[in-house]
């Protein structure tokens, strides 16, 4: 564990809570556990207090029997995508040692991806979970808005934000689900669902179209849906989050400790206006319905997961290269529906995204494991 630890430096440091023979499982460093310093991946809250109270979510996996063995490195504020982090170090991208490990919840991912735990725990504010997960190779869930109490997450106060799980395959975010939120009841399916892909425009030729839903080996036939408000869903996610993000963070602008790259966009979300916030809520009562609209007749959505291969670490400061990372997942957090994204077997990060109705997250994990077992270009945890 110490030698994995080391080489990929994904934990801040080992801990050892819960009873013996549970699930192992890191949680990001923005989420509180008692006694240790939630710093959320920044130098400048490296001195604060510790957390005097477990997270609920925490509590809840303790509650089931889960171990918290470490937490976990992550891009400073949960306000990136790479996962470099010049104050606490950069996780190592397990599969793909030269490419991003993806952010802004970099360690959890690597820390599944390396073996280091069963299951780590992150946030999903824009594609925090999903976008590292496919960059790691693993799997990745973020729930339905709301369904997982963030009480004691940092920032504080978000409407996109949602305490999301990583795995090595479907069943390990089924496990996880039922144990982080006690009204969640795994769901068995009784028929093929019924699937329907999003259609996708300007993916890079490497991940194009073609390519990734022609690994729909062995899937029933899916048609195509139109959403035509993806885009300005993406757009008006990107003036929440940063509306948000300010409010929450703006007093660390004057902290010399803070990233440059953090202070950079911070600095920016400071100049959204409130037309624009206007403008961004219209859309997300839109899109959403848009959304609703298009599940009422299938049981998922796909797309696919990144439009592009994830960038090379000397790529990272390339802003081409890694906003549009996240413009198949950000627009669901504006719209709050479940969404879980699957690796597939490829040279390069690759991966599905389904999206599931509100509330019907065990009917998403459900059908996730039935992709996973009856398409064989997923990953496995035996392939790993």
């Amino acid at each position: 564990m110490t030698a994995l630890t080391d080489q990929y430096s994904a934990l801040l440091g080992p801990l050892e809570l819960g009873a013996e023979g549970g699930l192992s499982v890191v949680v990001k460093d923005c989420i509180d556990i008692a006694g240790q310093v939630t710093a959320s991946g920044s130098a400048a809250l490296r001195d604060q207090p510790p957390a005097d109270s477990h997270a609920q979510v925490v509590e809840a996996l303790l509650g089931s029997g889960a171990r918290i063995i470490g937490k976990a490195k992550m891009h400073e504020l949960a306000y990136g995508m790479t996962g470099i982090n010049a104050g606490f170090g950069t996780p190592v991208n397990p599969r793909w040692p030269d490419r991003i490990p993806g952010g802004s919840s970099s360690g959890s991912a690597v820390a599944v991806a390396a073996g280091l735990c069963d299951a780590a725990i992150g946030t999903d504010t824009g594609g925090s979970v999903r976008q590292p997960a496919i960059c790691c190779g693993v799997y990745g869930i973020k729930p339905s808005f709301g369904r997982i109490s963030r009480k004691g997450c940092h920032p504080a106060k978000s409407s996109l934000d949602c305490v999301g799980v990583f795995g090595r395959s479907p069943a390990m975010l089924t496990r996880m689900m039922a144990a982080m939120d006690p009204e969640f009841t795994p769901e068995p399916l009784t028929r093929a669902p019924r699937l329907a892909r999003v259609q996708a425009r300007d993916l890079d030729p490497a991940v194009g179209e073609p390519l990734v839903y022609g690994m729909m080996e062995g899937l029933p036939e899916a048609g195509y849906v139109q959403l035509p408000g993806l885009e300005d869903a993406f757009d008006a996610a990107m003036t929440i989050i940063g509306v948000e993000t300010y409010a929450a963070c703006y007093r660390l602008l004057a902290d010399p400790r803070l990233g440059d790259d953090v202070r950079a966009r911070i600095a920016a979300a400071g100049e959204i206006t409130s037309a624009q916030l206007v403008q961004a809520e219209e859309i997300r009562v839109s899109f959403t319905a848009e959304v609703d609209a298009a599940l009422a007749k299938v049981d998922a959505l796909i797309t696919p997961a990144l439009p592009m291969v994830p960038p090379l670490l000397s790529e990272a400061a390339e802003p081409s290269k890694v906003l549009p990372l996240t413009r198949f997942l950000r627009p669901f957090n504006l719209s709050g529906h479940p969404a879980i994204v699957l690796p597939v077997k490829a040279e390069v990060p690759l991966g599905l995204q389904i999206i599931g109705r509100k509330g019907e997250d065990a009917r998403l994990c459900a059908i996730a494991e039935w992709m996973a077992a009856t398409c064989s270009y997923f990953l496995t945890e035996e392939e790993e």
